[in-house]
């Protein structure tokens, strides 16, 4: 890929900030950046802690979505799931309530400053208010070391689970704990020790997960996910990092462009944002969203925009980002596997 001068991402870049409705990954402002390119607006949206080298991937995968053609869709619309943050069990329905048509929830449990009873209730609460028919999937973002794993998957098991996200961090405590619960059949996916790894085909490798959860910005881009999915050999779930809606159409370019898709993607995180970029925001509609691009309203750009210290910020670290793709310096699977 051909870089854009850095001139040229900088001169539409508009940085914003976004409150979320609840705390989500104890997140209290969402903030982001999106530019224009050739194909039209794209965003780049590392959280804050991670480092430039981490970072410069996502701003790959930015000037891909604005600079680049994607690949063709196979589908229109793509069905995606609600998502619960670490709430207290009472708020639960409100939460749903802002996914219209969801038939799946992804409920985040191993939070830190909670107890697996928490997450108990929470999980517990998803499935009152969905009835038999809703599918949960729970998300530890790898809080759990196996045996706490094996415990908590026993305690959620009554809540009859599609499958359990990450619940431990490293690829050989994934595949123990998959084999601990090989017999309870509730599969293991995998998602930090994909995006995250320098090796993201050591998952199947180790016959650690059943399934995978992607992320294009992540990954560097559409075309680099799909690579993955496809040398992984295992079913992807497209998913997101709160992104605004220019994010989310990202996400939604790589699920629309997947030759299977089996399962609901975690592409409707909009609904937890207080305010977005664009007029027209991707949040669930009868359960999916379209696919498309997604144009930026002014006027919103302005009523949400950062301050001037973390606009700087922001265009400071694309500036950093841009020089080390530049210099070729790219961390993790995106040297050994995407180029």
């Amino acid at each position: 890929m051909t870089l854009p001068p850095l001139d040229e991402i900088l001169a539409s870049t508009r940085v914003v900030a976004l409150p979320p409705v609840t705390p989500f990954r104890g997140i209290s402002t969402r903030e982001a950046a999106v530019f224009v390119g050739p194909q039209g607006w794209t965003e780049f949206s590392p959280f804050t802690e991670y480092d430039d080298l981490e970072a410069s991937t996502w701003l790959r995968a930015a000037i891909d979505f604005g600079w680049m053609p994607q690949p063709p869709a196979r589908r229109t619309e793509i069905p995606v799931n609600a998502t619960v943050p670490a709430v207290v069990a009472a708020a639960v329905a409100g939460v749903l309530a802002r996914f219209d048509g969801c038939r799946t929830a992804k409920v985040k449990v191993a939070e830190r400053g909670q107890v697996l009873a928490d997450d108990v209730a929470r999980v517990r609460a998803v499935r009152e208010a969905m009835g038999p028919e809703g599918r949960i999937r729970v998300d530890a973002n790898g809080g759990w070391n196996v045996d706490e794993a094996e415990h908590a998957i026993h305690a959620l098991a009554e809540f009859d689970l599609e499958y359990v996200e990450q619940p431990c961090a490293s690829v050989d405590e994934l595949a123990e704990i998959r084999s601990r619960v090989a017999y309870m059949g509730i599969p293991i996916a995998a998602d930090e020790s994909i995006r995250k790894s320098s090796d993201p085909l050591a998952v199947a490798r180790a016959g650690a997960a059943d399934l995978i959860v992607i992320k294009a910005q992540p990954l560097g881009g559409v075309e680099r996910a799909l690579r993955i999915v496809s040398a992984v050999g295992l079913p992807a779930v497209i998913s997101s990092a709160l992104d605004t809606s220019v994010g989310l159409s990202m996400g939604v370019t790589l699920a629309a462009a997947l030759p299977h898709l089996e399962f609901d993607c975690g592409l409707g995180t909009a609904s937890l944002l207080a305010a977005d970029v664009t007029a027209a925001p991707l949040v669930p509609r009868s359960g999916a969203l379209p696919v498309g691009r997604v144009d930026v309203d002014e006027t919103l750009l302005a009523e949400n925009a950062a301050s001037d210290d973390r606009e700087q910020w922001w265009r400071s670290r694309i500036a950093r980002c841009h020089a080390l793709l530049a210099a070729g310096g790219e961390p993790q699977a995106a040297e050994a596997m995407m180029s």
